[in-house]
This record gives structure tokens, sequence and C-alpha cells, in this order.
């Protein structure tokens, strides 16, 4: 994959507790073994397949790069190959952050 980046979205009490270092990940995370991310052409559908209709959301920019070994790129929804991290997520991954906002044609703006 040629991602170089992927994306976090997080509730802003995941967020608080990222910062916190106490994230454990979401509870679809949890229950799936792995923290989800998406790439910047998944993030759209990503939110609106999860999160549509909340407030308060903050996307989270991770460098893939820092990741290692712990990050996969697996087969999930339509085929797409997804970031799923194997690790536990903290801010040190995390280069970049903004509540989630939309630009035009609807697009979420990207952090960074």
């Amino acid at each position: 994959m040629t991602s170089e980046t992927a994306y976090k979205i997080l509730t802003t009490g995941q967020f608080a507790a990222l910062q916190d270092g106490r994230f454990e990940g979401a509870p679809v995370d949890q229950a799936d073994g792995y923290i989800h991310l998406s790439t910047a052409s998944q993030l759209d559908e990503t939110l609106d397949k999860h999160f549509a209709g909340q407030d308060g959301l903050v996307i989270a920019a991770v460098p893939l790069a820092a990741l290692g070994a712990a990050l996969r790129w697996e087969i999930s929804r339509g085929g797409q190959h997804f970031p799923h991290f194997y690790g536990r997520l903290e801010m040190r991954h995390i280069s970049a952050h903004r509540p989630l906002e939309h630009g035009p044609g609807g697009r979420a703006l990207l952090p960074g």
C-alpha cells in the first residue's frame, strides 16, 4: 500500500483518553483486537458508515512508518485494504489532529 498517513476518528472522550494515555481503543477496536484506521480516500466513507449524525468528533493523523510491523493492510469493506494497527495507539503516534469539519463538496478536512 502506498499511503503514508492514515486517520483515526475519535469521539471527544476517546481523544481525551488518548491525550491522558488511557486510550484502549474504541469499542469496535477492542472487539476486533486492533485499531481501525482509514486512508484519506476511505475517511469520508468511514465517517458516513460508522459516525453519521455524531457531533464532537476528532480526526487524528497517524504517520504509518512509525507503526512498524504492528501495521497490517487487511481486506475489509468492499474488498478495500484498510490499515489496521495491532498495538496501543498513543499520542506519540499522532502527527496532527483537528475537530471534524467539512470543506468544499462535504469532504472531511484532514489535520495537518
